[in-house]
């Protein structure tokens, strides 16, 4: 594969504009695609096989008229003061709120805010529930602003006035999150090259990757009725992915015309060694992303097969749109003092002098024990905050105070009761039953028997053919307590002893019921994804570094890793430490997919970096070098890379911690942890000292083993050999290059 690559990048470099023509006719292509697709159809979330899906499914099947499926407001009224929200004028500011919401054309429905359920105790609180007939994404703008000018009249005539539901819902924002990054990496980029526009290449080419990424999912949303946030993992991975393996490239087609090769010899080169490296790295990173459809959560699968879509477009465009830019750059990658002592001594031939990566190998493997030991120590105590995590889905309770829909989502819970905000809605088919009615009325019955968890079972409501009844049930705490998890538990266990007396089966359904069966089926599918992922990256590592340790010590780092970044996330959204700091004003559980959706990203980013660090140890032990020398000269050449692209993802991963949505800001912390962790402790600490102790067996592989394997020649082996026989006349021909390497 390095001699196809090394003619790739030959054949790109020499044919430039050619090249170029095609990637700005593929960027003008999608984007006219993306500007007149359609835009996907609005879909409810849906976790297929889970009991809360269930209740929905069948709710919908029976009584198709009650589920709605458009955007709600539950507009709450809270007097300022103190008397009764009933009171003459009071009432007569709530109705002349309501009455400046009728006639709207999309509104469905309003309910009455003056019944007996609707009024708080105290009698200081009441609330009216308005249903559209359309989802809030497609929500006209009138719409929304006719609702927030009858919510300005109530407050004008003396009530707090706020608004919960989906239909003052901001889109979803990201904040600056891509600008900042992209900042901090042209800086980055800026100091680790010394030439600008060595530096600015990389970005170039990295924003070239998301934007045909991007256009080309905004394309086929439509037909494939894809969701609006499917794109938001694509942009973080394939920005930071982009700008690495532009990164690893550049600096390599560098290092080449040091050694005074002539430019399109070095582009050749550079793209048949560090390309080789990339398209390893990227398949990893694709297959980690795309196995998020072993979970079968369509949301999930559509963000990871989006995101490996973005990361192909990176990979190939680092093969084939980088070596077009350094044809047009040649040797201006350096800076001008640079290519005066290029052209004083144009080969750096002499011995290499000792850098801060030389220097910091040499100081793991000569204490290599005490840095595995501190770094393993380290990361299992930032680990510690998992032992307690608590996973659920975010609600109005975990957004923002400064929000109407938390101030709306605080006033309800304290006048109503903290379950008020996330009841529970039990499904009774009561279809063959013959007392559909009794077994209704037994089903109330055991539930209630409940209390204290239970705080209130409502009135049972049929649909019009009498088939299916629905029964709202109010816990005693707050949808996020885990007491609430016990409650539906106990519930459930309650209802099983229902339908064997009556034949009458009930599902239990609700955002609590949907948030903890949500949890339950990811934990359930980690273990398969993991074995999944880490299997068949597994194997993809051993044909590329010829060895059964070193990709098992790269899995066993990776985990560590994981726990760590996990640990973090719980200890500042669980516990809320640094919460201030990073915007985080209410604590909670952790988002229900930030396990396997972290595991998922962080694997393939993990394995970027242990591609690019060992690919070098690997190359110069089989160029003789004995293995502790070898991790010298892969640190040598390949630190200050590693650790600038490490700077990069992080800088890109943390600015989308300023994000207004919880769960972006969630992953934003989680993926800058990870990259952090993984990089500087585990790549660059217990890497080479797993390696100073294992020595020459670290390089061990079953001769067996080694003759069926593939040599995918990703140290360039094959490539230095097609080179200098092509020098001498008789090149042998593409299919010859397979010999593996022999240790």
């Amino acid at each position: 594969m390095a001699t196809f690559l090394y003619r790739l990048g030959r054949t790109a470099f020499r044919r430039r504009r050619l090249f170029l023509l095609i990637w700005l006719a593929v960027l003008v292509a999608v984007g006219v695609g993306a500007a007149t697709a359609s835009k996907p159809a609005t879909k409810p979330f849906s976790i297929p096989g889970i009991e809360a899906q269930k209740a929905i499914d069948l709710l919908d099947e029976r009584s198709p008229d009650s589920g709605g499926g458009g955007a709600v407001a539950r507009v709450v009224f809270e007097t300022e003061d103190g008397l009764r929200i009933d009171a003459p004028h009071n009432r007569a500011a709530v109705e002349k709120t309501i009455t400046a919401l009728d006639g709207t054309p999309e509104i469905a429905s309003i309910s009455d805010p003056f019944s007996p359920a609707t009024v708080s105790d105290d009698g200081s609180v009441a609330y009216t529930t308005v249903e559209y007939l359309v989802g809030a994404d497609v929500l006209q703008d009138s719409t929304r602003d006719t609702l927030e000018a009858a919510v300005d009249q109530g407050e004008a005539a003396g009530l707090t006035v706020e608004v919960g539901g989906d239909a003052l819902e901001a889109e979803m924002s990201v904040g600056n999150g891509e600008i900042i990054g992209i900042a901090i990496a042209a800086v980055v980029l800026a100091i680790t090259f010394g030439a600008m526009i060595a530096a600015g290449l990389p970005l170039l080419t990295a924003i070239l990757g998301v934007g045909i990424g991007i256009a080309g999912i905004t394309a086929v949303a439509g037909i494939f009725d894809l969701s609006e946030s499917t794109s938001t993992l694509a942009m973080m991975i394939g920005l930071a992915v982009g700008i690495d393996y532009a990164l690893f490239i550049v600096s390599r087609y560098r290092n080449e015309l040091r050694l005074g090769r002539e430019p399109e010899e070095a582009a050749g080169r550079a793209v048949g060694t560090a390309g080789s490296a990339v398209v390893f790295a990227g398949l990893t990173v694709v297959i980690a992303l795309a196995g998020l459809a072993v979970v079968n959560i369509p949301m999930l699968t559509e963000m990871g097969l989006a995101a490996a879509f973005t990361v192909v477009i990176a990979v190939l465009v680092a093969l084939t749109f980088v070596p077009v830019l350094l044809g047009f750059a040649g040797k201006r990658i350096f800076g001008r003092k640079h290519r005066k002592r290029l052209a004083q001594q144009p080969a750096e031939r002499a011995p290499e002098k000792p850098n801060m990566g030389s220097r910091w190998a040499r100081f793991v493997l000569r204490r290599p024990v005490m840095v595995l030991a501190a770094s393993v120590i380290g990361l299992g105590v930032v680990a510690v905050p998992v032992a307690s995590m608590d996973l659920g889905l975010p609600d109005d309770g975990a957004k923002s105070t400064d929000t109407t829909q938390r101030r709306a989502y605080d006033i309800l819970s304290d006048s109503f009761g903290p379950g008020f905000n996330g009841p529970l809605m039990l499904v009774v088919d009561t279809a063959g039953v013959s007392d559909g009615q009794a077994a209704v009325d037994t089903v109330r019955e055991r539930v209630a028997g409940l209390k204290p968890s239970v705080a209130k079972v409502g009135e049972a409501g049929f649909n019009e053919a009498g088939d299916l009844a629905t029964v709202m049930v109010t816990p005693a705490t707050n949808p996020s307590d885990p007491k609430t998890k016990d409650v539906v538990h106990d519930i459930r266990d309650v209802l099983k002893d229902v339908r064997a007396e009556t034949g009458a089966e009930t599902l239990v359904g609700g955002s609590p019921a949907l948030a903890i069966d949500f949890s339950q089926k990811l934990n359930d599918a980690l273990i398969p994804y993991l074995i999944l992922v880490v299997g068949l990256a597994f194997l993809l590592l051993i044909a590329v570094f010829r060895s059964i340790l070193v990709p098992l010590k790269a899995a066993l780092g990776f985990l560590l890793s994981v726990l760590a970044a996990l640990g973090a996330v719980v200890a500042v959204f669980q516990w809320g430490w640094l919460g201030g700091l990073l915007g985080v004003e209410t604590t909670g559980p952790i988002m229900s997919m930030m396990p396997i959706f972290l595991v998922g990203v962080v694997f393939g980013l993990a394995m970027d970096y242990e591609v690019f660090l060992v690919t070098g140890m690997r190359e110069a032990f089989v160029h003789g070098q004995s293995p502790r020398e070898a991790v010298v000269s892969g640190f040598r050449h390949g630190a200050r890379v590693v650790t600038a692209a490490a700077i990069i993802m992080i800088a890109v991963f943390a600015g989308f911690i300023g994000a207004s949505d919880a769960m972006i800001k969630m992953i934003g912390l989680g993926l800058a942890a990870a990259v952090l962790f993984d990089a500087f402790v585990v790549r660059m600490a217990i890497v080479p000292a797993v390696l100073a102790l294992l020595g020459k067996s670290a390089w061990w592989l079953p001769k067996w083993l080694d003759r069926i394997l593939p040599n995918v020649d990703v140290e360039g082996d094959s490539l230095n050999k097609h080179i200098e026989a092509q020098a001498a006349g008789n090149a042998p021909p593409p299919d010859h290059d397979r010999e593996p390497v022999r240790i």
